[in-house]
This record gives C-alpha cells, sequence and structure tokens, in this order.
C-alpha cells in the first residue's frame, strides 16, 4: 500500500514540475525513475537470488569473501545465508585451513536455481531495452559511458567521503525521509 502511495505522490510531482523543466533537469528526473524501476526489477544486493548467482559465479567460497563481493555488511549476510542453508541450496564447512573459517558452496538444487536466476535476469534485460533498436542500444551505451566516466572523474572524492561516512554513521536521509 505504501509503495503505491509513494508512486502516486512521485507521479502528481513528476507531472507537475516535468513540462516546466529544463533539459537537465529533464534528464535527472528521467535518469531517477529508470533507477526506481531498476531497483524495483531487482532483488537487493543481499537477496537469495543475488547470493546464489554470485556464489555460483565464485565456487566454493568464505563468508567474508561472499560479503565483500555483494558489498554488504556480514551480520546482513548471516541471516540470508542461514536460510538458504536451511532450504538445502548452500552447504557450509569449516575451513581445513582456518577453524575460524566456514565455506560456503551451492548444492546442485542451489545451483539450479542460481542458474534459473541468471536466464531469468537475461530475459529480463532483453525485456527492459526492447524498445530500443541495436543502434539505439549502442548510441545509448556510449552516452551512459560517457556520463559514467566524467562523473566518476568528477564526483570521485564526494563520493568516497560518502562512502565513509555510510560506513561509519549508517546510510542518509533521502529527500522523502526514506531510509536505502
Amino acid at each position: 500500500m505504501k509503495r503505491h502511495q509513494d508512486h502516486e505522490i512521485h507521479e502528481a510531482w513528476r507531472a507537475a514540475h516535468y513540462k516546466d523543466a529544463d533539459r537537465n533537469d529533464k534528464l535527472i528526473i528521467n535518469l531517477r525513475d529508470l533507477s526506481h524501476t531498476m531497483r524495483f526489477l531487482y532483488e537487493g544486493k543481499g537477496s537469495q537470488k543475488r547470493i546464489l548467482i554470485v556464489l555460483n559465479e565464485m565456487g566454493r567460497t568464505t563468508q567474508r569473501e561472499l560479503t565483500e563481493r555483494l558489498g554488504i555488511q556480514p551480520g546482513s549476510a548471516s541471516e540470508v545465508i542461514a536460510k538458504l542453508e536451511i532450504a538445502g541450496l548452500i552447504t557450509r564447512t569449516m575451513s581445513e585451513t582456518d577453524r575460524r573459517t566456514m565455506n560456503i558452496e551451492l548444492t546442485e538444487e542451489g545451483k539450479r536455481l542460481a542458474y534459473e536466476a541468471v536466464e531469468q535476469r537475461n530475459r529480463r534485460h532483453e525485456e527492459m531495452f526492447s524498445c530500443l533498436s541495436e543502434e539505439d542500444k549502442d548510441l545509448l551505451l556510449s552516452l551512459l559511458e560517457k556520463v559514467n566516466a566524467d562523473w566518476q572523474t568528477r564526483y570521485q572524492g564526494n563520493m568516497e567521503n560518502r562512502d565513509h561516512s555510510e560506513h561509519c554513521h549508517g546510510r542518509h536521509m533521502h529527500h522523502r525521509g526514506e531510509r536505502h
């Protein structure tokens, strides 16, 4: 229900502001809308599907290596990993070289579900850009790479400071008081 209300509020705000916005504001509004849609379509960084996919790519690994690869806190991963183990999708075994370390790997059923998740993601990617011709995709990719490279250089210091602040003090509040 809340998601629906937030969507209605955003749509009303967008309708009121978009027509009078300048080109740069329209770019930002569209990028923000795309970002929200992608967040809705995708599982979070520590979702069960994402963990299965990443484990399938990594093979046997430690929980620490997995959380680093996913970019999540160890505590966030522990609960999901425990659920995956209970479901029979992963196994955890003590490392032979370091008894304090647990190795994690997919079971055959976990590998099957990871494969299905990748296939589903690939179909979703095709669908997401189906409105574009191959030439349009190439142009969009080129423009996004250009903007991304510029922003990486231009705002690198700001991003590093923000990452450090979030790590030390938690996530910042965003424009509507939401925590992300």
